[in-house]
């Protein structure tokens, strides 16, 4: 596995490499969805490049880019096991020289949600892609659908901005008891790691609820609402039931919609979402 910490490499790489290039993007600090991804990567494609970069861009002023754990030779070790061809790790300024000033931002769809709970998270995580992926020029990226408004944006942005490769969406990796995997969730001491269940849940209520024949969208989020006010350690960020295409909120569930969510446990700060159809 080859190790690239410079933009002039990784363009000199990417020349002699196959037609089709699988790329892996993350901030380190893997964990099995990660692992699942490159997983996915490696028979679709004849060369597989992972990305370790902890983007500073994505992270507001009081967030945890200086605590965000970085463990960069266990991630390795990890890619390396399955068979990872290359991982990119940039430094911050190999990606943001000096009089960097340059940004990507994408509409509507980032105007909700996390976008209006963390104002300019998107353009940093817009900016960053897409210097990845004129860096690594990929045949296709994989993604995790845990993030599914980060999803949705990057996947506009390849759109609308003609990037020739496809976003390959990966499903929610999860532990045995329903909490989505995130690197964040290495902050949870014993009691709120079992706290942290109430989000998994609350979508489960609204996926049941909606089985049962409830279409009311707010009736649904009234009942993930109370679930999750009724743990003692969780904070509610926001809780909503959206378009699952626009991310605009439902009154009523008439296709499909995406049940999703931020909620604080003690300080650590967990997202998570079901589609419910």
């Amino acid at each position: 596995m080859k190790i690239i910490e410079t933009a002039r490499e990784m363009h000199a790489e990417r020349r002699r490499l196959g037609d089709s290039v699988g790329c892996v993007p993350t901030m380190g600090a893997l964990h099995e969805g990660h692992l699942s991804l490159a997983r996915r990567a490696r028979p679709e494609n004849d060369v597989v490049v992972a990305t370790i970069f902890v983007n500073p861009k994505q992270f507001g002023p009081n967030e945890d880019f200086a605590a965000y754990p970085r463990n960069y030779q266990h991630d390795l070790d990890l890619f390396e096991r399955e068979k990872v061809d290359m991982v990119f790790m940039p430094t911050v300024d190999e990606i943001y020289p000096a009089g960097f000033d340059t940004y990507v931002t994408v509409g509507d769809l980032t105007k909700r949600l996390e976008g209006a709970s963390r104002p300019g998270h998107f353009v940093g995580v817009a900016t960053v892609v897409a210097k990845l992926f004129n860096l690594v020029q990929p045949t296709r990226a994989y993604f995790g659908e845990k993030d599914a408004q980060q999803l949705r944006v990057i996947s506009k942005m390849v759109k609308d901005l003609a990037f020739d490769l496809e976003i390959v969406p990966c499903p929610t990796v999860r532990e045995p008891d329903g909490l989505a995997m995130s690197s964040r969730n290495a902050y949870l001491d014993p009691e709120q790691r079992k706290a942290a269940t109430v989000l998994f849940r609350s979508l489960s209520l609204a996926k049941q609820k909606l089985a049962g024949g409830e279409l009311d969208a707010e009736k649904l989020r009234r009942a993930m609402l109370d679930l999750i006010n009724a743990e003692p350690l969780a904070t509610i960020d926001y809780v909503s039931i959206a378009d699952s295409d626009t991310l605009e909120e439902l009154s009523e569930i008439s296709g499909t919609a995406l049940a999703s969510m931020a909620v604080r446990i003690g300080k650590t700060r967990l997202i998570d979402n079901m589609v419910l159809r």
